[in-house]
């Protein structure tokens, strides 16, 4: 190789696995690639643990985004099963877990989020579980009770998608949220309510204003549920998503600036310029948006990390993109684009009954949000009136005979 600069990166997921692809192939880097990851698995992508993964319905080996053999072809050492422990930025090194030490030139750091924990009496038994990586998936898959009930603490997306794929076991769920709605962070009252009665129409038991006291195990392993009115649910299995945390303990140890989440600029800089950082740990500027965000998204941690792969070998370019989130529930395929901060005006475009329709969120006349259900084409069109800055009203986006295409043009 006619480069003899190493390129480490900690975290081998989505962002991780993408950063590989984009300095081989794009950026043309000739150099050395380490990429370590914790788990023994190669990247792979997270989406189908809590679908048809879960379910047993694809194997492991489906979630990897390329073979063994691939990483091999891009020459890449692949040190798996072992921690970044510490970043050593005088020494430009990485300690390991093992013991190990790793000179870099430059280091992508892609080490994700992990689920936060729910400090509750008999969290630890066997059965309750949370669903974050392969050996979870895997560990679920087994405790699945076929004709059984199954408690689903938190009404967030991945618990929401859990309950989906559940049913398909002939498992009767029951999600417990402690908030008034479901995904009342991300959406509107409007969906949240049609979230609630799509999900009880398919036979989910849902509570809403509720927790759990403890969970009561039976020979160590999970047999029932109490809720703080003294209901107790039975239930065999457990599965806790109440949301996730940004892993940016090693990037704070080594000194760099952290905001929620490790702060970079545009092309992936940290506060340290041989230091870069992508995908859901990250806290980055958005022009299109006009604000700094950090996302937990499939499609930012891809992208991202390919913008940063090349700023590690000074071709950057900013990033800015127009976020997009997916999710399947049930028959539902659910997608939404922005951040929107606020619903100051909703403008609904089809029959939320019929179970195809697109609600947009506007503010100041433009579109800030959107979130459609089996409608994935407006969906584009409504990416491209955001990325424009058109500004439209809620008559014209909520009447079906004026095509969004025509709002584009105008």
């Amino acid at each position: 190789m006619s480069d003899d600069r190493t390129f480490v990166i900690i975290g081998a997921g989505q962002a991780g696995a993408w950063a590989i692809y984009a300095l081989r192939d794009e950026a043309e880097f000739e150099g050395k690639i380490v990429l370590i990851g914790d788990e023994e698995y190669i990247p792979y992508e997270r989406p189908p643990l809590s679908k048809s993964a879960m379910l047993g319905g694809t194997s492991v080996e489906d979630a990897f985004f390329w073979p063994r053999e691939k990483y091999d072809e891009w020459n890449v050492e692949m040190r798996l099963g072992v921690r970044a422990k510490t970043i050593d930025r005088a020494a430009k090194s990485v300690t390991l877990s093992d013991g190990a030490t790793i000179g870099y030139d430059r280091l992508l750091i892609a080490t994700g989020t992990r689920p936060r924990l729910l400090p509750i009496e008999g969290k630890d038994l066997s059965g309750v579980h949370y669903l974050r990586t392969i050996a979870d998936t895997l560990a679920i898959q087994n405790d699945i009770p076929d004709g059984g009930s199954a408690l689903i603490i938190g009404g967030g997306w991945i618990g929401l998608e859990v309950a989906g794929a559940l049913s398909k076991r002939n498992c009767k769920a029951t999600v417990v949220e402690l908030a008034d709605r479901l995904c009342g962070r991300a959406v509107p009252p409007e969906i949240s309510d049609w979230l609630l009665s799509f999900h009880q129409g398919h036979g989910v038991d849902v509570r809403l204003n509720t927790g759990v006291e403890r969970l009561i195990g039976k020979d160590g392993k999970l047999a029932a549920a109490e809720l703080p009115s003294g209901e107790v649910i039975d239930c065999t299995l457990a599965i806790i998503g109440i949301g996730v945390l940004p892993n940016s303990e090693i990037a704070e140890a080594a000194g760099l600036y952290i905001d929620n989440g490790v702060v970079v600029d545009a092309q992936g800089h940290t506060s340290d310029p041989d230091i870069f950082a992508a995908g859901d740990l990250t806290n980055h500027p958005n022009a299109l948006l006009g604000r700094r965000i950090r996302l937990e998204s499939w499609e930012n941690a891809q992208n991202q990390a390919r913008v940063a792969a090349k700023a590690m070998v000074d071709k950057g370019e900013d990033y800015a993109e127009i976020p997009w989130f997916w999710s399947d529930q049930f028959d539902a395929n659910i997608q939404m684009i922005g951040v929107p901060q606020s619903w100051e005006q909703l403008a609904t475009r089809g029959d939320p009954a019929s179970g195809e329709f697109i609600t947009f969120y506007l503010k100041d006349g433009k579109i800030d949000g959107a979130i459609s259900v089996n409608n994935p084409r407006d969906v584009r069109f409504a990416k491209r009136l955001m990325q424009a800055g058109k500004q439209v009203s809620v008559d014209d986006l909520a009447n079906p005979d004026i095509k969004l295409q025509a709002l584009l043009k105008g």
